[in-house]
């Protein structure tokens, strides 16, 4: 019923969305006087916020076409290298990078948003890397014969990912992908793994929720794994290919974000109003930009959601050296040969300071020289791999250390 709910919710606002959209464009049309009169402008504004706010968005593209490096801007290339059910390897490559440029694979969160959130985290590693993207599957689009996807098969997929690409590559894991990649990483360096990445950056990522615990991580805790399935799984209804798929819908990831935030998301759609009462489209066109991606919401398998529940936020499997992989333990200290970063932003609201610095004193066979930590001041959760911290602060970070440990 849940899922029922929210599409005849959606298919309201999709109706209303469209009928406000009109009224606006009526009310700033130049050919008719409504904008010029009293009231206008000010309907008209609040019409395109409210149409906009409503609107259904599904999937975005990754539209990066070139990248600025210096002064020269150079093509870029988009590819899908391997395609799986539960998610494909997108290779980006952009002209005018030497022929031996390291290769970085991004692991993208799981976790309600597309892979297109990391869209500037891309276009800023393009400048020196061969970038590939685990770009997930919306799982409501995911046929009910392709089976289950779980921790295990997350794992699977990173490792298959890593084999692709070859040698000698190294690895983001941004957020909740932290936990996986970190298990999957001591896998690769337990069997001596050729492809085992150099290097492994963890941003933001929940690797013990026990330290500086936040409202994201208070939540998992103060209810039992029970109540997550009886109150937050749906099934998906017939009108997709998914359907009778049990999931963790994408709709009710963003309520709980937006919700966290809900003051600062009011203020940031006034905001848009007042910079289109007052015809600043660029400063509106930002926040609208910024709303496209955010809204842009997918489902995520029931298995891994409730999973990940447990073992990451409940039972604090990782660093309680319990987590397991296809039945067997997985051994932090396997990891000796990939380097690790660990990055956290000071304001981080979802993985607080000191959760994922954990992974570097969870690994006692990596010598010193191969660990780093580093607090990006002022930075939020997002702030850690998008914007101008991102960009000028962070990612150099990263790649110094990539360069040290290539």
């Amino acid at each position: 019923m849940l899922y029922h709910a929210y599409e005849l919710q959606r298919s309201w606002l999709s109706s209303a969305s469209t009928w406000a959209s009109i009224g606006s464009e009526m009310l700033s049309n130049p050919a008719l006087p409504f904008g010029y009169m009293g009231m206008g402008p000010m309907a008209a504004s609040a019409l395109e916020v409210f149409a906009h706010a409503t609107a259904t968005y599904g999937k975005p593209a990754w539209c990066i076409e070139s990248v600025t490096v210096g002064n020269d801007e150079y093509p870029v290339v988009e590819a899908t290298v391997l395609n799986k059910p539960f998610g494909d390897l997108k290779r980006f490559h952009r002209e005018g990078l030497p022929k031996d440029a390291p290769s970085l694979l991004i692991v993208a969160p799981m976790s309600g948003h597309y892979a297109t959130l990391l869209r500037g985290t891309v276009e800023r590693m393009l400048d020196n890397y061969i970038v590939y993207v685990t770009d997930w599957s919306d799982a409501r689009n995911v046929p009910l014969h392709e089976g289950e996807f779980d921790l295990d098969d997350y794992m699977d997929y990173v490792i298959e990912f890593l084999e692709h690409i070859g040698p000698g590559s190294h690895a983001m894991a941004v957020c909740q992908p932290s936990v996986p990649v970190f298990a999957a990483t001591a896998i690769m360096n337990r069997d001596r793994h050729p492809c085992a990445p150099k290097t492994l950056t963890m941003m933001g990522g929940p690797i013990d929720t026990r330290c500086s615990p936040t409202s994201v991580n208070d939540m998992a805790m103060d209810r039992p794994i029970e109540w997550f399935q009886h109150n937050v799984i749906a099934t998906v209804p017939m009108q997709y290919r998914g359907h009778g798929r049990r999931v963790y819908p994408g709709f009710m990831q963003l309520a709980g974000f937006m919700s966290m935030n809900l003051g600062n998301h009011m203020q940031s759609h006034y905001e848009m109003y007042k910079h289109l009462t007052e015809g600043d489209e660029a400063s509106a066109q930002a926040t609208k930009d910024f709303y496209d991606e955010y809204r842009s919401v997918c489902d995520m398998t029931a298995e891994f959601y409730l999973q990940t529940v447990q073992e990451v936020f409940q039972n604090h499997s990782i660093p309680n050296g319990t987590f397991m992989h296809r039945g067997k333990r997985v051994d932090l200290g396997d990891i000796t040969e990939t380097a690790l970063l660990a990055i956290e932003g000071e304001r981080d609201d979802i993985s607080g300071l000191g959760q994922t610095r954990a992974a570097l004193e969870l690994t006692p066979n990596l010598e010193t020289g191969k660990k780093r930590y580093y607090m990006a001041e002022g930075a939020g959760h997002y702030g850690i791999f998008n914007g101008s911290k991102w960009r000028g602060k962070i990612a150099p970070v990263v790649e110094e250390f990539i360069a040290a440990h290539g």
